[in-house]
């Protein structure tokens, strides 16, 4: 009898799940607090504070419009020759992208040229994390054993507060030893280079793993679909919307509570870069703690259970979020952001354990990669913008009826899913 624990048995698979989401949750990151900190100086001097904010919210975006083409693309490759493969062409995509932001020019010095560019490595970098997520979370789910599907599910999901902590503990220190016209002049640019490491590393370990055993017995007991989209839409279309709708909560708290929170904490509130980067590692390790949690009850209970519950969190949540961020006292603002992202720990960690159950295995890798990034969509990009403009024209204690809103949402997707594979 094999009594080896299942997490040991299968740690380069685990660590090639959590490295590759790691990369992509910090390469995310830093241009989100790029976005907050120094995009709309740089990139568009020409315009209001305000104006500033908003382009530089929607350059930040243009990314998650990228990413289902990425996710169509790389599904396709990814449900026909393998999980493997494809998950190191994502990798090498989204890092060669966000390494190059580091070598753009500003404003200043290329004219329109520099905004430009600027797009043009950003939507790179979404197309590569379309097919990043879904690769790597079916890279743990198809090897966990029986009863293990939900605590191998975090590992993709770890990946969000590791990229998380390495990007801000990175600004911070460069915001503690930099004179503010240095950071704006060249230290900004540091995190983009860095990227590259961890790049390195991701590859490192994917290129050392096997193929998923449920991808293997797909392809033996018959040939891959010619357009696994087409398959998809046609065997699964109310699993698409469904997972959809499902991973709208957690994109919404990530980033209000990320580069939202930080854009508004430190230049509308007033407060020190660094202390609001400072709060915001804190609340990322409650965060972890979150999808730690989450794995756990998911395999105790069910992943639909616990997504349901942090849906309805979230709109609690969301009831409080704009009066504890506009509130100036630093305490409340920690737990405001500790308690939004424990909440999204709740409906983050389970999806990779629950997306896999809405399509067969021949549709597997683009069904996620479509719905977390169709989700994406809405809860990473237009629900930022939505909450800044929420901001400017009613106030930020208004800004939570986003969160509320997304919570309803996700709860209906979770609820009325098919029940799957």
């Amino acid at each position: 009898m094999n009594t080896a624990n299942p997490v040991r048995t299968h740690a380069r698979v685990l660590t090639a799940s959590l490295v590759g989401t790691a990369v992509e949750f910090y390469d995310f990151y830093i241009f989100g607090t790029a976005a907050a900190l120094v995009i709309g100086p740089l990139f568009f001097p020409s315009e209001s504070k305000a104006a500033q904010s908003l382009l530089a919210l929607m350059t930040f975006g243009i990314a998650f419009f990228a990413r289902p083409v990425g996710a169509v693309a790389f599904g396709h490759f990814g449900d026909r020759i393998g999980r493997k493969s494809t998950l190191v062409v994502s990798l090498l995509l989204m890092g060669v992208s966000t390494f190059l932001v580091a070598f753009l020019p500003s404003y200043a010095v290329a004219g329109w040229i520099a905004p430009a560019l600027l797009c043009l490595l950003r939507f790179g970098q979404g197309f590569g994390l379309g097919g990043e997520w879904g690769g790597a979370s079916l890279l743990a789910v198809e090897n966990a054993p029986k009863g293990w599907e939900a605590r191998f599910g975090i590992a993709a999901p770890l990946g969000a507060p590791l990229g998380f902590l390495f990007a801000n503990g990175l600004f911070l220190v460069l915001g503690l030893t930099l004179s503010e016209a240095d950071f704006l002049s060249w230290g900004w640019r540091v995190p983009f280079l860095a990227s590259a490491l961890l790049v390195i590393l991701g590859l490192w370990i994917r290129l050392r793993i096997g193929e998923t055993p449920a991808f293997r017995e797909a392809m033996e007991a018959a040939p891959p679909p010619r357009v696994p989209l087409g398959r998809l839409l046609a065997d699964h279309p109310g699993a698409v919307i469904a997972g959809t709708v499902g991973v709208i909560a957690c994109f919404a708290l990530f980033y209000l509570a990320t580069t939202f929170a930080l854009s508004f904490a430190t230049k509308t509130l007033g407060f020190p870069r660094e202390t609001v980067l400072a709060i915001q590692l804190g609340a990322d390790v409650v965060f972890a703690v979150g999808i730690l949690v989450s794995g756990w009850w998911a395999d105790k209970t069910s992943p639909r259970t616990v997504m349901a519950v942090g849906a309805g969190l979230t709109v609690l949540v969301g009831l409080g979020f704009g009066s504890g961020l506009g509130s100036g006292s630093l305490p409340l603002l920690f737990l405001t952001l500790s308690s939004a992202l424990f909440v999204m720990g709740l409906c983050y960690g389970p999806i990779g354990a629950w997306l896999p159950t809405l399509y067969a295995v021949p549709v597997r890798y683009t069904g996620i990669s479509l719905a977390f990034n169709m989700g994406g969509i809405v809860g990473g990009a237009l629900a930022p913008l939505g909450a800044e403009w929420l901001s400017i024209h009613g106030g930020v204690a208004w800004t939570g009826l986003v969160l509320s809103a997304a919570g309803v949402v996700t709860l209906a997707g979770v609820l009325l899913a098919p029940r799957g594979e």
